[in-house]
C-alpha cells in the first residue's frame, strides 16, 4: 500500500506542477471546447494580475511538496484550496463528465492524504 500511495502522490505532484509551470509558461493551449462562462470566469481571473501567478505559485510548490513523503502534508495543506476551486470549477460551470471526473479524483487524492496525516495537523487546534 505504500507503494501504491507514493506512486499516487508522485502523479498528482507532477499533474499539479504541470498545471503551475503551464500557467507561467503557457505551453499547453487551452481547449477548444471551453464554454462562454468559462472564457468570462477565466477573463475576469486574467484581469485581476496577480491571481494567476499567485495559483501557479501555489500549484508549483504544493506539488513539489506533494512528492516529498516528509512534506506531503503541508503540500496537501496547499494544496487544499486549489483542488477545492478546480472541483467547485468543473461542478459549477463544466459537468461533462472528463473534467469533472479529474477534478473529483484529484480533490480525493488531496482529502485522502490530508485524513492520512491527520495527527501532524493536530498541533495546530491546540
Amino acid at each position: 500500500m505504500k507503494i501504491v500511495k507514493l506512486i499516487i502522490c508522485v502523479l498528482f505532484g507532477l499533474f499539479m506542477l504541470n498545471s503551475g509551470l503551464n500557467k507561467i509558461f503557457q505551453y499547453m493551449p487551452m481547449p477548444e471546447d471551453l464554454t462562454e462562462a468559462q472564457l468570462e470566469m477565466f477573463g475576469h481571473f486574467m484581469a485581476i494580475s496577480w491571481l494567476m501567478p499567485l495559483v501557479a505559485v501555489a500549484e508549483i510548490v504544493g506539488g513539489i511538496l506533494f512528492i516529498l513523503p516528509k512534506l506531503r502534508a503541508l503540500g496537501a495543506l496547499i494544496m487544499l484550496p486549489i483542488s477545492t476551486g478546480i472541483l467547485l470549477h468543473h461542478l459549477v460551470l463544466d459537468p461533462a463528465m472528463p473534467g469533472l471526473a479529474i477534478s473529483i479524483v484529484i480533490f480525493a487524492i488531496n482529502l485522502w492524504i490530508l485524513f492520512d496525516n491527520w495527527s501532524k495537523y493536530r498541533p495546530i487546534w491546540s
